[in-house]
């Protein structure tokens, strides 16, 4: 499993300006220009034990695009709990603020996470939460830490030994941001505890410190940080913030690809993903039918794996980059019980409303982390929410990729009702169908038997979604929406 440092926000999106480490990001800016010191190492997930990722939710509410997604690890119940609270009253705001019942495009609101910092005494788990405004897109970052010694989650301010200490490094922020421009208004910086909620180290000690969008700037300033040398943060942090700091400097070092062009080439060596079981099923003499499964791998998915195991059915799962990440052995497991693994990107954005070179920031990345776990290539993607367009595909099939829709939606995500679910999935399906679920949904995994079950006495087959188009190959670039169908990209 390949480290993550790379793929994290700041590496991505961090653009240097002159002075002695501190950046701003143009909103406009296409380029990622890798920045030091700002650079942090991200770790990679898949190391800590019984890390897991939970879905507060994933779809369509009301007139709102929603993708809310944290991590949570088994023995660090306070620090799930913070990452609980911290997003569900993100999203609480967010939905409330809510908007015209027909706006278009639809208010979006998007949760992206890393990890910081891992080591036996600390966690640092960073938060990036975006959400459409107004005045365009805006994002906010925050930082929980967690003292694995006194089992305590804490604020980044916490990283500091206290209230001087605050005042002393704003004084350094604040000189350093008025050196920025008029993009930058250090003014606005105050000693206040949640105006530092985004602290980090990069890999020589430096301490890193992020602000939210338009907080210490105009909105076109975009992201600003700014990283204070290690010889001035060191007097100023806590006992644990010296832990996180540590951790940082000690993280293995895992060279990785640190560009979009060498993310596509370390994919792109892989053959293409196959079922192991592709070939068995002549789906133009038998009733086939194909599940798909969406957003995960999460808590759930090891249960559903289990009940497809069961059954002797296998599925298609549009696997979520980050949530990959997290859990590289079911994405093995996957491909080994004959199942499909395939991109859904790497958080969850509404592609159409991002430019180019944004769409396949997202497919790269999860492209590279799902080939990189399993060996092969993903030759299939889902746009989330099944939003896609002519530029949409035409990036799909650069990347050799087909675009998957469905044609039958079981609902899943607005119902707590396994039945219910059930129901509607075997009432819709008929032969040649693409049945849209989602794995990351408890009760959708308690109706798998029910599904299972039915659609078996009706004489149907589970296949892969390649099998039910036979010896057709299924072409990059182009649509597909169920079985035998499908279609050139809207222009």
């Amino acid at each position: 499993m390949p480290s993550l440092r790379f793929i994290g926000g700041i590496a991505w999106m961090a653009v240097t300006i002159a002075g002695c480490g501190a950046t701003t990001t143009p909103s406009s800016a296409k380029a990622t220009v890798p920045s030091e010191p700002t650079l942090i190492d991200y770790v990679d997930p898949s190391v800590v034990q019984g890390l897991n990722t939970r879905t507060l939710f994933s779809g369509e509410t009301g007139n709102q695009h929603v993708h809310a997604v944290y991590p949570a690890v088994a023995d660090a119940p306070r620090l799930t709990e913070r990452l609980h609270r911290t997003v569900s009253g993100e999203l609480d705001r967010f939905t409330r603020r809510g908007g015209p019942a027909d706006a278009l495009p639809k208010p979006e609101f998007n949760v992206d996470w890393q990890l910081a910092a891992a080591s036996p005494e600390v966690l640092g788990i960073r938060l990036r939460i975006g959400r459409s405004m107004e005045s365009g897109w805006n994002e906010s970052r925050t930082t929980v830490w967690y003292d694995r010694t006194k089992r305590r989650a804490l604020d980044s301010a916490d990283l500091l030994t206290g209230r001087p200490a605050l005042v002393a490094l704003t004084g350094v922020v604040r000189s350093e941001l008025a050196l920025r421009g008029p993009l930058v208004t250090p003014n606005a910086l105050r000693p206040d505890r949640e105006m530092f909620d985004s602290l980090v180290f990069n890999p020589r000690g430096d301490l890193v410190v992020e602000f939210d969008d338009e907080q210490v700037g105009l909105g076109v300033a975009g992201r600003v940080v700014v990283a204070v040398p290690s010889a001035t943060a060191t007097p100023l942090l806590s006992e644990v913030g010296l832990r996180a700091q540590r951790a940082a400097v000690r993280a293995k070092k895992v060279p990785a690809p640190t560009s979009q062009e060498e993310i596509e080439a370390a994919s792109t060596d892989k053959p293409p993903a196959r079922s192991t079981k592709a070939g068995s099923v002549d789906c133009a003499k038998l009733r086939c039918v194909a599940l798909t499964y969406d957003d995960g791998p999460g808590p759930e998915t090891s249960r559903l794996l289990d009940i497809l195991h069961a059954h002797g059915a296998r599925a298609t799962f549009f696997s979520i980059g980050s949530n990959a990440s997290a859990r590289p052995d079911l994405l093995r497991r996957m491909r080994d019980e004959g199942h499909l693994v395939a991109n859904h990107t790497w958080s969850h954005r509404v592609l159409t409303m991002l430019p180019s070179s944004r769409i396949a920031d997202q497919l790269t990345r999860a492209q590279h982390t799902i080939a990189q776990t399993i060996g092969q290539t993903p030759t299939l993607m889902r746009p989330p929410y099944g939003d896609s367009d002519i530029q949409v595909a035409a990036i799909a099939g650069r990347l050799n990729m087909a675009v998957v829709h469905w044609n039958v939606d079981s609902e899943d995500r607005q119902d707590a009702d396994p039945q219910a679910i059930a129901d509607r999935t075997v009432a819709r399906t008929e032969p040649g169908a693409i049945v849209l679920l989602h794995d990351s949904h408890r009760a959708t995994v308690d109706a798998a038997p029910e599904i299972l079950r039915r659609l078996s006495a009706a004489g149907y087959t589970f296949v892969t979604v390649p099998e039910l188009y036979g010896s057709d190959e299924m072409l990059p670039g182009r649509i597909y929406e169920s079985g035998g169908v499908s279609a050139e990209p809207d222009r």
